[in-house]
């Protein structure tokens, strides 16, 4: 903190209200009081007229209502202004009426020392200080000979009244300034706290967000999608084939329940209804038949090494990236007639290849649309690899890989 002159009317420090400033500052104000209670029965008991007695005091309370409604207050906003300079010098004034009826009043130094040092930069709380001092040792000096006192006999109990206070003075600010930092600590906690609890909500909305467009795109969007081009196959075919425009209604109406069951799901964070009761491998063949009762297309589904229990993450994240790839291939694979859908599981862990003969595309990252990059977002969810190879004439392949620590690790948290 800087120091300033009081004149010159800055400010230094920051106020940090009540519970910062005043937690350790109840210490100072028992202080002052026993000081002040301390000081005062001393006046009353000492020698003297009635007067010698009821004009110091009353000097000396006045310091009590001066410290309440200017001092304290400079103390605890720690600021250097021209309202210090006033509250010292009437702080020192009234100390010196107070000495000058009666030297017990001398007593006060041990609380008015204290307050200059709190309210004023060192320099001029030192300047205060002394001339504070110096006010009992001019009254003996004066008047010495009528209350038997020399000069020498005060000055060492000038000096090591103004030690004394200096050093309870420099205490009382040190455990002060230690009181405020602490509080601008814990505020500046605290608003780290709301900060990191208002990112972590953002983040959550964010991440909710995420999830429900995945969900949405990888069921709904594609079931849709599923529907429209069932409804148009059976529109061709009403008059022509009636039986397969029957049994393309059929499949549509099964889409549909089958989206509504997802729909419902996906918002609860369920299993998704192709896993119930059947294995990942069940669950491919079905989405498999699926593209060929849609597009009529050859599909091969194949399942390679002994099918192994997979924890529900990964097999929903496998689901939902086969979903995205057959999804590909009825918009984008042009001219395909084959797509192999092949599931291998080995000592590694688990790997999912999709592929068609299309006419592909050159991967330029161009082409990666939202379902692409959320089946990459997906993958990695679960620590595993997803990779989208193609080339023109050369077919497109989708490959995710999940190694067995991943595997390992979702089984042991689920």
């Amino acid at each position: 903190m800087r120091n300033h002159s009081p004149g010159d009317g800055s400010r230094t420090g920051a106020y940090l209200g009540p519970e910062s400033g005043t937690r350790w500052f109840g210490l100072w104000d028992g202080f002052f009081a026993v000081s002040y209670l301390v000081t005062a029965v001393l006046l009353l008991l000492s020698s003297g007229s009635q007067v010698s007695h009821s004009l110091p005091v009353a000097a000396l309370t006045l310091m009590v209502p001066w410290y309440a409604a200017v001092g304290r207050g400079l103390m605890i906003e720690a600021s250097y202004g021209p309202r210090n300079l006033v509250f010292a010098v009437g702080l020192v004034a009234l100390f010196c009426v107070t000495t000058v009826f009666s030297l017990i009043g001398t007593f006060a130094l041990f609380a008015v020392v204290p307050m200059l040092i709190m309210s004023l930069p060192m320099s001029w709380a030192v300047a205060l200080a002394t001339v504070a001092n110096l006010c009992p040792v001019l009254v003996v000096v004066f008047i010495g000979e009528d209350l038997g006192l020399s000069v020498w006999e005060m000055v060492p109990v000038s000096l090591l009244s103004i030690a004394l206070s200096v050093l309870l003075g420099l205490w009382i600010k040190r455990v002060v300034r230690q009181s405020k930092e602490r509080g601008q600590l814990i505020e500046e906690l605290r608003q780290s706290r709301e900060r990191v609890a208002r990112l972590s909500h953002e983040a959550g909305i964010s991440a909710e967000r995420e999830r429900l467009a995945r969900e949405i795109h990888d069921t709904l969007a594609q079931s849709l999608t599923s529907i429209i081009s069932l409804v148009q196959a059976a529109e061709s075919e009403v008059r022509d084939a009636p039986d397969q425009a029957v049994d393309h209604l059929s499949l549509a109406g099964r889409v549909a329940k089958e989206s509504l069951a997802e729909a419902r799901d996906f918002v609860a964070a369920l299993t998704p209804p192709a896993l119930r009761g059947g294995s990942l491998s069940q669950a491919v063949r079905r989405q498999a038949e699926g593209l060929i009762a849609e597009t009529g297309l050859e599909v091969r589904c194949s399942v390679m090494g002994e099918e192994k229990a997979l924890p529900m993450a990964v097999s929903v994240v496998l689901l939902r990236t086969v979903q995205e790839a057959i999804a590909n291939v009825r918009k984008h694979a042009k001219r395909a007639r084959t797509v192999d859908v092949i599931v291998v599981f080995d000592q590694g862990g688990v790997r999912l290849l999709v592929r068609d003969d299309g006419e592909g595309f050159t991967p330029d990252g161009t082409q990666e649309g939202y379902g692409l990059r959320g089946m990459q977002a997906r993958v990695e969810e679960i620590d595993g690899v997803a990779s989208v190879t193609s080339g023109p004439g050369r077919g497109t392949t989708v490959e995710v890989s999940v190694p067995v620590s991943a595997l390992t690790g979702e089984a042991a948290n689920g």
